[in-house]
């Protein structure tokens, strides 16, 4: 699988808080960011997958929103993300 509990504990200890921060904006971003690379890698080799699509559609969404929410919060910490993740914006 491409996202086991050790991947995930690897992601939310970097950009969180902690291991077991999982519920911080920046842990989420950087955990949709994981996940929307993976599926664009899939949907680079199966273009007529039009359910991952829609997922990964679903995925920038609600990334997006996330940093719409962090920027409002604390732009600071919204840079610091965005810079991190190497994320266009």
């Amino acid at each position: 699988m491409y996202l086991d509990s050790a991947k995930k504990e690897e992601i939310f200890e970097k950009f969180g808080q902690g291991k077991q921060d999982t519920g911080s904006a920046e842990s989420q971003i950087a955990l949709f960011t994981h996940r929307i690379a993976h599926l664009t890698e899939h949907m680079k080799q199966n273009r007529k997958d039009h359910s991952t699509e829609r997922a990964l559609t679903g995925l920038v969404g609600k990334r997006r929103a996330l940093l719409n929410y962090l920027k409002a919060r604390d732009i600071t910490r919204y840079r610091a993300i965005v810079k991190a993740l190497g994320l266009r914006k």
